[in-house]
């Protein structure tokens, strides 16, 4: 059973340059079908990197920034403990 999937003109022109690219390198047709389901199976299989790659990009800190966040921290020479945290936020 086949289904339709809408692609935008940008992706269906990709799409048709790695089937092009495909039949240059290996001589061998391939469908656009066969093509997606090749590239779905291989998702699959790195599915972690997949989800990744719909995450909101973080930037990562310089090493100058990164720095720069610990040069603030200061040692007080005082000892906090949980309880001493809990009376601040809650009492």
């Amino acid at each position: 059973m086949s289904t339709s999937v809408k692609v935008d003109d940008e992706t269906k022109s990709r799409l048709e340059r790695l089937q092009a690219e495909v039949r240059l390198q290996t001589g061998r047709n391939v469908t656009q079908q066969e093509l997606l389901a090749r590239l779905v199976d291989g998702a699959v299989e790195s599915k972690a990197e997949l989800i990744e790659s719909f995450r909101p990009e973080h930037v990562p800190l310089s090493d100058d920034d990164r720095a720069a966040f610990h040069d603030g921290m200061i040692a007080s020479g005082v000892t906090t403990t949980e309880e001493d945290i809990d009376e601040v936020l809650y009492e």
